[in-house]
């Protein structure tokens, strides 16, 4: 299985990202980063400003860009909450996985929980 992990590279980036967002059904304002991110002073979360200044703005500071984005065969997704790559996955991980607060995600069986 191949899989891509789009998150915050400190190389730049293209407009490809354009793609990648029609491809996770997502638009520049909802895959804008608002927390942790200089959105705000930046003047971003105001609805008049455009899907292109929101693009201009990402490549600039690429922390705007909500992540991760990951894509896999079966599709590409914001992995937010976390869990929401497990959808993404042929076959989940082996053994016990949590989140970060220690919320369980798969068993120790390997079967996923919730």
């Amino acid at each position: 299985m191949s899989i891509v992990i789009h998150h915050n590279p400190d190389c730049g980036t293209s407009r490809n990202v354009l793609a990648l967002f029609a491809a996770a059904g997502l638009t520049p304002r909802t895959a804008l980063r608002v927390t942790k991110s200089p959105a705000e002073a930046l003047g971003l979360l105001d609805p008049s400003v455009d899907d292109d200044t929101l693009i201009d703005a990402m490549l600039e500071y690429p922390v705007l860009v909500n992540r991760p984005i990951v894509c896999t065969s079966r599709g590409v997704r914001l992995c937010r909450p976390s869990e929401t790559v497990l959808d993404l996955l042929d076959r989940l991980p082996p053994g016990q996985m949590s989140k970060e607060d220690g919320t369980l995600l798969i068993d120790a069986e390997g079967h996923r929980v919730g």
